[in-house]
């Protein structure tokens, strides 16, 4: 059973947008540089058991990183999940949840979180938790401002045109 210490939670962001365009941004992933400062580069099929390749900053400095996940869930504009898997190079093994919360026509919640797994999960957390957690928060607020950005956009596009009756 996973130790609750070794979970790292994200700020909870209320979006002043729907769902579905939080969930746009999300699965967008050629825009990820336009917001998304913890991992600003990331491909993916976004078919389940295919791999997520994402660019990472690395901890404690501002130099990238490549990681290589897993999609487990994909739950349109509620849940999109992946993993990393230990392997013969890595035992580090981890899930990361991103979840959407509707809470309203025009309003959403996310956060993200994730658990390291494994036989070193402890030291995970000892040794890059607050760095996660670091930019999950960064990852909340970035999806904050690029979601209520597209939506203002969108709603500034509506037109109301002019009911014609009556002489010209």
């Amino acid at each position: 059973m996973t130790k609750s210490q070794n979970i790292v939670t994200s700020i909870t962001v209320e979006i002043e947008a729907p769902a579905s365009v939080v969930w746009k941004v999300l699965t967008d992933l050629d825009r990820y540089s336009e917001w998304n400062t913890f991992c600003p580069g990331i491909k993916s099929t976004l078919k389940l058991g295919d791999p997520v390749t994402m660019t990472v900053k690395s901890p404690n400095s501002d130099e990238l990183g490549t990681a290589v996940e897993y999609l487990v869930c994909f739950e349109p504009e509620q849940l999109l999940s992946w993993e990393a898997r230990p392997t013969a190079e890595s035992k580090a093994a981890a899930r990361r949840d991103q979840y959407v919360q509707a809470l309203g026509p025009e309003r959403c919640s996310y956060v993200t979180t994730d658990v390291f797994l494994g036989p070193i999960a402890d030291d995970l957390m000892k040794n890059i938790g607050s760095w996660a957690k670091a930019g999950f928060d960064d990852v909340a607020r970035g999806l904050k401002r690029q979601a209520e950005a597209i939506y203002a956009q969108q709603k500034a596009r509506i037109t109301v045109r002019p009911v014609s009756g009556g002489a010209p």
